[in-house]
């Protein structure tokens, strides 16, 4: 896959079939829009083209709303779109100068001469330019003006529930993991750097992994205990983690985000590890005492390990 920072890098593409879009998650609704957008490729001998941005439209627009948390951060977009088959991906720098321009620019300026589209597969609902006027059913006018044909892409439901990256959003805010889970197509994941805590997880028998998400968009799941895996160096361990402020040793309400990992012994400090979600195992509580705190913890592990090797 190749990758441009800018439609002004963009060295251009054979027959390109376009779409556009955030991306954020690349979940199965995602995935069924490149799963078109390849075949409409195909169809015109051509290669596929996913123009989005960055950074996300409502982070530029709305610059006091820091609510916004993100499914994937830049790099693990990438990856995502490149393990699903996309050819070119644009990233191009979304701006307030962006947002201004008309539907119509956006058509002749960015599709049309910029990208040269054959082919254009947009969501049923999508809107574009200057106060969202852009419309599918303006595209319809103006596809033949400007000599390219046009493909609609309907809602994608699993249980009858439309996906959307905002609905796997709440389902993780909410602890949620399987629904999550189900609409990404995968298991949600963060990365962080191992730091030194203040190990008391060792003294319950249970050493954990302190770790700091770098990216500050990036959204971690709601406090609570959860069954997971953990890959470190391209290795994948068992494990449980808590994210929270630890109530029952803690009294600074500093939160953290922290996993054992299980039939591991190795210095981590400073390592970067991968943490895949499998399913949320309770809320963080307080304990009367750390024997009552070291016994839930023993249950949390047997609960982990019939979840994660449920033979």
């Amino acid at each position: 896959m190749k990758v441009y920072e800018g439609i002004e890098k963009f060295t251009g593409a054979k027959n390109a079939a376009v779409t556009i879009g955030t991306f954020d998650g690349v979940h199965l609704g995602h995935q069924k829009i490149i799963q078109q957008l390849k075949e409409a490729a195909a169809s015109v001998n051509g290669e596929s083209v996913i123009f989005t941005f960055y950074p996300h439209p409502r982070m530029v627009l709305h610059p006091d709303d820091d609510s916004l948390k993100l499914l994937s951060t830049e790099e693990e977009k990438k990856e995502l779109l490149e393990k699903f088959g996309v050819e070119h991906l644009i990233i191009h720098p979304f701006t307030k100068e962006f947002s201004r321009i008309t539907y119509m620019e956006y058509v002749r300026d960015v599709l049309v001469s910029k990208l040269k589209v054959k082919k254009l597969i947009i969501g049923y609902n999508h809107h574009f330019g200057r106060n969202r006027e852009g419309s599918f059913q303006q595209l319809k006018k103006l596809a033949p003006v400007y000599g390219f044909d046009l493909e609609k892409i309907p809602a994608q439901v699993v249980n009858k529930v439309e996906i959307s990256s905002t609905k796997i959003r709440k389902a993780l805010e909410g602890g949620d993991i399987k629904t999550a889970n189900k609409f990404l197509g995968y298991e949600y994941s963060i990365k962080g750097k191992v730091i030194k805590g203040k190990g008391l997880g060792k003294e319950l028998g249970y050493p954990t992994a302190n770790m700091v998400v770098e990216d500050k968009y990036k959204l971690i799941p709601a406090d609570g205990i959860y069954a997971v895996t953990v890959e470190i160096e391209n290795k994948v361990y068992k494990g449980m983690m808590s994210i929270g402020v630890n109530p029952t040793i803690s009294e600074n309400g500093t939160k953290s985000v922290e996993v054992n990992i299980f039939d591991f012994d190795k210095e981590i400090y400073g390592e970067n590890i991968r943490i895949f979600f499998r399913q949320r195992l309770r809320d963080e509580k307080k304990f009367e005492n750390m024997d009552a705190l070291k016994k839930a913890i023993d249950g949390d592990k047997e609960k982990s390990l019939k979840i994660l090797d449920p033979t």
